[in-house]
């Protein structure tokens, strides 16, 4: 790579970084793991630089990036091992207004156990708060899916979820 795209990529890695964590985490729910896909997606850009600096959007091309890496992840097996008995670390979380901590956390508990591409679909649509034509894009499917993915993964949290806390939720 050449010197001026190299310092490029890593203006572009070093702004883009905290909203990629974010993004990881929120899939994720395991801050160890969320480091491994974030890390694991900017060493795929480093490698597709030349590509992701001709999209139209880099911002979206590597968002789609970063949750192919999570989805590819998650039907490996190993992602589904724990490498240690220790207590893991307390989640670092995104305040949501109006939610208090009992409730986002038995929602985040809940959310994990969302099949993977449907989980994918309700933090893009939800907690990043994008429309369904651009989770579309980034998920690498029609709208249609998006939507029914939507539909499966809201009955699966609201079969999950208490009926009160649930309607409590869709009044925010």
């Amino acid at each position: 790579m050449r010197e001026t795209d190299e310092r490029r990529y890593t203006e572009y890695v070093t702004g883009a970084l905290p909203s990629l964590r974010r993004l990881a985490h929120l899939l994720c729910k395991d801050p160890h793991r969320a480091d491994d896909v974030v890390q694991n997606t900017i060493t795929r850009l480093y490698v597709h630089w030349q590509r992701a600096q001709a999209a139209d959007d880099i911002d979206r091309y590597v968002r789609a990036m970063l949750v192919r890496v999570f989805l590819r992840e998650q039907r490996l097996a190993w992602a589904r091992v724990r490498l240690t008995g220790d207590a893991p670390e307390p989640a670092r979380h995104v305040e949501s207004p109006g939610t208090d901590v009992e409730t986002r956390a038995v929602l985040h508990t809940a959310l994990t156990r969302v099949p993977p591409r449907q989980r994918a679909v309700l933090v893009l649509r939800f907690l990043c708060d994008m429309p369904v034509s651009e989770v579309a894009a980034t998920l690498g499917c029609s709208e249609g899916t998006v939507k029914s993915q939507t539909s499966q993964g809201l009955g699966r949290l609201r079969a999950l979820l208490d009926p009160q806390m649930f309607e409590t939720l869709g009044r925010r």
